[in-house]
């Protein structure tokens, strides 16, 4: 998405592109009867690191739902308020949730600014909803998203293919391989677990 800058009619000079706020990796697993997403918790701004402890993975629906945002916060959290909603108004069936959510993003103009996307789990399957109106379930038992995310996938990944790791230590090792490498990743991480 390209960032819109106002000149005003009398200046020729724009006015300072804001800094991007680049906010965590998020990676989910599910091996077995267990589902576990962790996250980081750095928060940058810019080339500073603003906040090395943030909270980004959460429970819904009294625990029968993991959720992982990046991206921005107000809107990640804005994109959990309306998951949830949809998971209260359909008995806790997260699928139906998911799609409902898309639908309202059609019609709704505010949700289509929403710069953040979500990883949200139940026992059975995991999805991966943006600000964008897209609604994926991933191939695999792994996903992750993120400024770290295409790291912490393949580490994921690749313990998950070839290690007798839970769900957990591989979300957890993956995290850390992440943090090692991307400079918006810290190795501050929070992993909530379901167990089926």
């Amino acid at each position: 998405m390209g960032n819109l800058v106002k000149t005003p009619a009398f200046s020729t000079q724009s006015e300072p592109e804001r800094p991007r706020l680049r906010a965590t990796t998020i990676v989910a697993v599910r091996k077995g009867s267990q589902l576990a997403i962790g996250g980081d918790g750095q928060v940058t701004l810019g080339d500073h690191a603003i906040k090395h402890t943030a909270r980004k993975v959460l429970r819904l629906l009294d625990g029968k739902v993991l959720a992982g945002f990046a991206g921005g916060a107000a809107d990640a959290l804005s994109l959990l308020d309306r998951v949830e909603k949809h998971l209260r108004e359909g008995n806790g069936d997260l699928e139906r949730a998911a799609m409902n959510f898309a639908k309202e993003w059609r019609s709704d103009r505010m949700l289509r600014r929403l710069e953040a996307m979500l990883v949200v789990g139940d026992s059975r399957q995991t999805f991966v909803i943006s600000g964008t109106g897209d609604v994926l379930r991933p191939d695999e038992d792994v996903v992750a998203i993120g400024s770290g995310g295409a790291m912490a996938h393949a580490a994921a990944l690749a313990l998950h293919r070839h290690t007798e790791l839970t769900a957990e230590t591989i979300a957890r090792e993956a995290l850390k391989i992440a943090g090692d490498l991307c400079i918006y990743t810290n190795e501050r991480i929070n992993i909530e677990v379901l167990d089926a």
